[in-house]
């Protein structure tokens, strides 16, 4: 058990370090090519809006909801499979009226996001680009849907991968963007539903291939999805507390030139130790635990939270060191 689990907080650290360097990559880029002017700063407001969003929807409050009580019905691969296919559905319908009343009101969110945007020309370009960009939050939900099936299955390389080619892609973006001499801000807000839809297609494929189709139907509220519901619920309010510390930083930020810019570079250098070693911890040990509690192997839970918690810190705090100097 010790050696699984740790073979998969090696497989998703590995892919999630490769996707944090390559991230590192663009943002040096960004940094380069964009700076902290008007249409940087405009163009991480908007993608920050459905990356506020996803939290909620995609690898959040859903997932944490989801992927435990999909892993408790592994063993019926065939009830397994209609769970699965009736949350599909039901996160489907949701993101979607979301995404059409967001895009809507486009203006009141960039307001709430960013107010110190306002009387100038990056309030403008941020909900241009606002518009171009939140479809990604449907795109990127239903792939953590599918990524979280794939995961309590024990399959976490595509699933890891993913992300690489969100960064591979915007890279390839920028730099065309440059070669043809096109609006890099633009180019990089029509790039993100690209990559959203180039994620969707590896882990859905990936699924696929393994049995696991996921379509999208009318979505019915069966009783397994309002247990769902009256699990993600709590949850999402318990992440809306960090998603608002995020929400007045972002507000502080726009009312000085540049510091959103700032902001969101200098969030990269920590996020790098936090990604590779939080999600992968995070990542395997959820179906890994709620396998082992389903089946009254609470000594076992134990010993793998105990496991996680080891290798966890065993990485962390040298990295917390190295970020102090």
């Amino acid at each position: 058990m010790k050696s699984g689990l740790v073979r998969g907080f090696l497989s998703v650290g590995i892919w999630t370090f490769v996707s944090r360097v390559s991230g590192f990559v663009r943002d040096i880029l960004m940094a380069a090519w964009l700076g902290t002017g008007p249409v940087a700063e405009a163009f991480l407001i908007a993608l920050s809006l459905p990356n506020m969003f996803r939290r909620f929807f995609a690898e959040g409050a859903f997932n944490t909801a989801f992927v435990p009580i999909f892993s408790k019905k592994l063993d019926n691969r065939r009830d397994a499979l209609r769970f699965a296919s009736e949350a599909f559905s039901g996160l489907f319908v949701t993101v979607l009226i979301l995404s059409a009343v967001a895009m809507i009101f486009m203006p009141v969110l960039v307001w709430l996001m960013a107010s110190g945007f306002q009387g100038d020309e990056r309030f403008a370009l941020a909900v241009e680009y606002g518009r171009i960009t939140f479809p990604y939050i449907l795109l990127i939900s239903m792939a953590s849907m599918v990524s979280g099936v794939l995961n309590a299955n024990g399959r976490f390389t595509a699933a890891a991968a993913a992300p690489v080619l969100l960064n591979l892609l915007f890279i390839a973006a920028m730099g065309l963007g440059r070669w043809r001499g096109w609006d890099l801000g633009l180019t990089l807000a029509w790039a993100t539903p690209v990559t959203g839809i180039s994620q969707l297609a590896l882990v859905w494929w990936d699924a696929h291939r393994t049995g696991w189709t996921f379509l999208p139907r009318r979505p019915r509220l069966s009783p397994d999805m309002r247990r769902l519901l009256a699990v993600a619920l709590p949850a999402a309010f318990a992440g809306g507390v960090v998603q608002l510390n995020l929400l007045i930083g972002r507000q502080v930020g726009s009312r000085f030139d540049g510091a959103i810019g700032w902001l969101s570079y200098s969030d990269r250098l920590y996020q790098l130790p936090l990604g590779v070693v939080g999600a992968a911890v995070a990542v395997v040990l959820l179906p890994e635990l709620a396998r082992r509690l389903r089946a009254g192997d609470h000594a076992g839970g134990q010993s793998a939270y105990s496991r996680a918690t080891e290798f966890g810190l065993f990485l962390t705090l040298p990295a917390a060191f190295a970020i102090a100097v």
